[in-house]
Formats: structure tokens, sequence, C-alpha cells
């Protein structure tokens, strides 16, 4: 299993949950676990997904999400579960 995380933040609106899962079924990328809190208007998600059975490279992951995003007024980062957890070890 190869698992990757996808963090969402921006403001709160209808879809971005729905848009975002959409792309991630149509790529072959399974949601092993998501979380979503909204404070004072604002949305934030974070997902743990496996990419191993997906199709494409990576980067073209990364880069078609953080285009989603900004096509919503989001911020939409992917990275792979490893560089994650070493960014944010204590």
């Amino acid at each position: 299993m190869r698992k990757c995380i996808i963090t969402v933040v921006g403001k709160d609106q209808v879809g971005i949950i729905a848009k975002v899962c959409n792309y991630l079924a149509e790529a072959n990328i399974n949601v092993l676990d998501i979380s979503q809190t909204i404070v004072d208007g604002y949305f934030n998600m974070m997902t743990v997904v496996d990419v191993s059975a997906a199709d494409r490279d990576f980067s073209v992951y990364a880069e078609d999400l953080e285009k989603l995003g900004e096509g919503m007024g989001l911020i939409i980062r992917c990275q792979r579960s490893e560089i994650f957890e070493k960014m944010h070890r204590l």
C-alpha cells in the first residue's frame, strides 16, 4: 500500500468533499480515512488515501488536485505519507 495525505483548506462552500472524492474515484485512488471540520466558515479536511492502484504518477495527482483547489478558491496539497510524517514529527 502506498499512502498519501491530502489536505484541503479554505472558505466553506457546497461540494468540496464531492469534487475531491469524485476526482479520487476517477483516478482509482482509494480513500482510507477522512476527517473534516468547519470553523467560523472555514473548511479544513485531511484525507489519507491509497494510491497503489492509481494509473498515473504521483506528481500528476498532486498537480491536478492543486488546480482543482485553485478553481474552487481552496488550497489542496497532496504529499506522500512518509514526507508528511517526517515534516510533522514533534
